[in-house]
């Protein structure tokens, strides 16, 4: 089976779950292939966990689900050492956190220091539990969903972590057909519960490896260069990207290429990927009247393209 008869195989059998959402679902798609986290955002009952249990089984990895709660503690995700009589010792118990992929849900809804407990992990694939530095599994994605922040309940993310998630996304209501294919068919969870992998952990490194190899030439990068140069002008944003961030636009923007069968990143794929990449990570200027997101769209129409 060739690499495009896994994506489509990938991408069928997750369009069979979440109905009427095929954009989200690529971009989705796009987030893991290129390496990142992903923070799907929106209000309770569209979709998200869902989305994440689908992507998790897929994708054929190990993983691990927790619910973040306000008493929700770092011990509880990353593991500790309790003392056992028989071994006349302490032994680590390793927390959820030691899965291929964790989904944190409702990832908002814990208190600010165990958000942080995630931080170390996401970027450096590595926790350090009393002391000692343990090795994360590889892969390692940590897939997170989150309500707005004016639901009741709820901290936001500091910068620091945000900036760690690789895309944002938001699935919205479904339209009306879809809603309706939803009423007629069968519970989400049996449906989840029946999902067989369609990789294995070793045809998903070699696919990741096939997205680095996409190639992206000089006007390409001129294009990036001039976005990420726009969001710095204090025109459209308070502060601009970070190098960090425009290494995930291009990262993303080569998987967005390789799911649509080329070799090659055009400018449209920069132009399509740059909201999810980067709304999370900025701040409009305070007259700009609008939302990051749509601050993005509109700096994307002021830049010409090459």
């Amino acid at each position: 089976m060739t690499a495009n008869d896994n994506i489509r195989n990938l991408l069928s059998q997750l369009n069979t779950v979440i109905v009427g959402k095929t954009a989200q679902v690529a971009d989705c798609v796009a987030c893991l292939l290129a390496g990142g986290h992903l923070l799907i955002e929106d209000v309770p009952g569209v979709g998200k966990t869902t989305l994440a249990h689908a992507l998790a089984r897929s994708f054929g990895l190990q993983f691990a689900r927790v619910q973040f709660t306000a008493d929700l503690m770092p011990a509880d995700l990353v593991g500790l050492s309790i003392y056992e009589r028989g071994r006349e010792g302490f032994v680590f118990h390793p927390g959820p956190v030691f899965a291929q992929v964790l989904l944190a849900d409702e990832i908002n809804r814990a208190s600010p220091k165990t958000q942080s407990a995630l931080l170390e992990a996401m970027e450096e694939k590595q926790v350090t539990v009393e002391g000692e530095t343990r090795p994360l599994p590889e892969p390692f994605f940590v897939i997170a969903t989150q309500n707005p922040q004016d639901q009741l309940g709820t901290y936001a993310l500091p910068e620091s972590q945000l900036d760690r998630f690789h895309m944002r996304l938001s699935l919205g209501y479904p339209d009306r057909a879809a809603e309706r294919a939803l009423l007629r068919g069968e519970d989400r969870r049996e449906l989840l519960n029946r999902l067989p992998p369609v990789l294995t952990p070793a045809e998903l490194a070699r696919l990741q490896q096939q997205v680095l190899a996409v190639h992206a030439a000089d006007p390409v990068l001129d294009y990036l260069q001039d976005l990420v140069n726009a969001t710095r002008s204090g025109r459209w944003f308070v502060q601009g990207l970070s190098p960090r961030a425009a290494l995930a636009v291009m990262r993303a923007a080569k998987a967005q290429a390789f799911l649509q069968g080329r070799d090659y990143v055009a400018p449209d794929d920069i132009a399509a990927i740059l909201p999810q990449t980067t709304a999370h990570r900025l701040v409009p200027v305070s007259d700009a009247g609008r939302g990051a997101l749509e601050q993005v769209r509109a700096m994307i129409e002021a830049v010409p393209l090459p």
